[in-house]
């Protein structure tokens, strides 16, 4: 199964910028999106449908603002919306498929950008979050989460880290909570293959030439159990798909 994780800053804006013609080249048999910003009946889905994807959409109660979709080639056997926590589900943060004895979980984490009400709900928020997954694995083991998590987890994961030490998405406690997350049973996949500096998927869109200058953070993840270690193939980041300013992330795991 080869899964991409991609925050698309807005379903219809990345399709007027080519993503149809990417989704084209078989990126992925699961396409995981974030931030889509938009309601499934408000999408033209026809091309997208012609490639083989069957799509599945948790969009916020508000319009144009956050949401998640899942486009998969591979029909799940099962497909919950949400989390049952209210705010995070009227936000469209969660969606989980699952495949078999797999569950794949796409998230939309809170940024914490817009103030400080928004980072005290994004602490409340992972808090809820590591909860419910590990209640999940209680009876679904086997669990791979994708999303953007809106945190940079070490210093390698960002390209400054003495000037962002106080920005969100790198505030110690927000390091700290995900340090905790990965040693609760869970490999960070792009860094199971690859432990070298300067890989980034998101940069801010206020930098010109965002490539040339590669001032970015890895705020985007393809996390997995730790009972799936030995089923990993490889993982990449892909900063050559421009269609948001986030770049997908990719993972290739064997399934039986």
């Amino acid at each position: 199964m080869r899964i991409i994780s991609y925050n698309v800053n807005g379903i219809r804006a990345a399709i007027n910028k080519g993503f149809v013609d990417w989704l084209k080249t078989d990126p992925a048999d699961v396409i995981c999106l974030q931030e889509i910003k938009a309601m499934k009946e408000n999408v033209s889905l026809q091309q997208i449908e012609e490639l083989g994807f069957h799509t599945y959409w948790f969009s916020a109660e508000k319009k144009g603002y956050s949401g998640v979709a899942v486009f998969s080639k591979i029909k799940p056997d099962d497909v919950c919306y949400g989390c049952g926590i209210q705010q995070s589900d009227a936000e469209g943060r969660m969606i989980r498929l699952d495949f078999g004895e797999i569950s794949l979980i796409n998230t939309y984490i809170p940024s914490g950008t817009s103030g400080e009400h928004r980072q005290t709900y994004k602490y409340q928020w992972l808090d809820e979050f590591l909860d419910y997954v590990n209640d999940l694995r209680k009876k679904r083991p086997q669990l791979i989460i994708c999303g953007d998590y809106n945190i940079a987890h070490t210093e390698i994961d960002i390209h400054d880290p003495k000037s962002n030490k106080n920005t969100t998405g790198f505030l110690l406690p927000e390091r700290e909570w995900l340090t905790k997350f990965f040693s609760h049973g869970f490999i960070d996949t792009f860094r199971h293959f690859n432990k070298d500096p300067h890989h980034y998927s998101w940069w801010s869109p206020h930098l010109s030439k965002k490539n040339l200058n590669n001032k970015g953070w890895r705020i985007d993840y393809i996390s997995v159990t730790e009972n799936l270690r030995d089923q990993l193939v490889s993982a990449a980041i892909l900063p050559d798909v421009k269609h948001s300013d986030h770049c997908p992330v990719f993972v290739e795991i064997k399934t039986e």
